[in-house]
C-alpha cells in the first residue's frame, strides 16, 4: 500500500474542497482543512496504479479551482498544490520514486508548473523539503518545468519520504515571540516545529519525522515544561498516523493529544 499526502493552499472554501476531495475517488481517505493556515491536507491510500490516477485527478481539480493570487495564510507555501509526498507504507520504496517521477513529469508538461524534488528519510542524502523551501528560485532551480513560478499556480515540491506525523499544539496566553522560542527549543532532527499566530491563540506546528522515536506525547510534555500545563489547550492531528505510533501513547492521553484509533492509516485503509 502507498500513501500520498497532498498539501493544497486553500483552507476556507469548504464546498470547493469537498469537490476536490471527491475528484480523488477511491483513494481518498482524509481531508483536514484549516482556515487560518489557509491550507488543506488530503490523504490518499492505494495501490500504485489507483493512487497515480487519483492523485492526478485531485491535482487537476485543485489547479482548476484555486489560485495563489491574493492568497494569505500563516503557513509557508509556494504553490496551489504545495507539497506532494509519496510514502511506501510497508512496500517497495522504489515504486514510490516511480510515482514521484511520473507525477512530476505530468505536472510540468500539463500545467507548466515548476517542480522541485525532495526526499525525507533518516540520514538521507537527498535534499529535504525545508531545503527546497529555503532555496527554491534563489540558488536552486526547478528540476522540471519552467524556471519561474506560475503567477496563478506557483510551484510544487514532489517527494518520497518515510512515515511522518503532522501534529499541532494549541496554546493560550502565550505570545507569538514565546511560541516561536518554544518551537525553536524543541526543534531537532526528529521534530520540525514552527510557531504561528492563529487568531486569538498561538500554535506550535510540528512535523514528527521519526514518530516512533519522538511521538506526540513527548512533544506535548516538552512544551508543557516550557509554558505550563494550563497554557497548553490541546493537540491536533493533521491527517492520519500509523497505529504503531498511536499505541506508543497511553490511551488515557489520546483525547488530550488529539488522537484516535479512527484516525490511523490502518483503520482508514480497511
Amino acid at each position: 500500500m502507498f500513501e500520498c499526502v497532498i498539501n493544497v493552499a486553500e483552507g476556507r472554501d469548504v464546498a470547493a474542497l469537498a469537490e476536490v476531495a471527491a475528484a480523488a475517488g477511491a483513494s481518498m481517505r482524509d481531508l483536514h482543512h484549516d482556515p487560518v493556515h489557509h491550507r488543506s491536507v488530503f490523504t490518499l491510500l492505494g495501490s500504485p496504479p489507483m493512487l497515480a490516477r487519483d492523485v492526478r485527478a485531485l491535482i487537476s481539480a485543485a489547479y482548476e479551482r484555486f489560485s495563489l493570487e491574493n492568497h494569505e495564510g500563516v503557513h509557508p507555501r509556494f504553490g496551489v498544490v504545495d507539497v506532494v509526498p509519496f510514502v511506501a507504507y510497508d512496500d517497495d520504496v522504489t515504486l514510490a520514486y516511480v510515482l514521484r517521477e511520473e507525477t512530476a513529469q505530468w505536472i510540468a508538461e500539463t500545467f507548466a508548473v515548476p517542480v522541485f524534488f525532495y526526499a525525507g528519510f533518516p540520514g538521507g542524502r537527498e535534499r529535504s523539503l525545508p531545503q527546497v523551501r529555503r532555496h527554491a528560485f534563489k540558488d536552486l532551480a526547478p528540476d522540471l518545468g519552467p524556471e519561474n513560478p506560475s503567477p496563478r499556480l506557483g510551484a510544487v515540491a514532489i517527494g518520497v519520504r518515510d512515515v511522518l506525523v503532522a501534529w499541532n499544539l494549541w496554546l493560550r496566553d502565550v505570545d507569538l515571540d514565546e511560541t516561536r522560542r518554544v518551537a525553536a527549543e524543541i526543534r531537532r532532527h526528529e521534530v520540525r516545529a514552527l510557531g504561528f499566530d492563529v487568531g486569538g491563540a498561538t500554535q506550535v506546528s510540528c512535523n514528527l519525522v521519526e514518530p516512533n522515536k519522538v511521538g506526540p506525547g513527548a512533544v506535548f510534555d516538552e512544551v508543557v515544561a516550557r509554558v505550563g500545563d494550563e497554557r497548553v489547550v490541546r493537540g491536533e492531528l493533521v491527517g492520519l498516523l500509523p497505529e504503531a505510533v498511536l499505541r506508543r501513547e497511553d490511551p488515557a492521553r489520546w483525547a488530550q493529544l488529539g488522537l484516535s484509533i479512527e484516525a490511523t492509516i490502518e483503520a482508514r485503509s480497511a
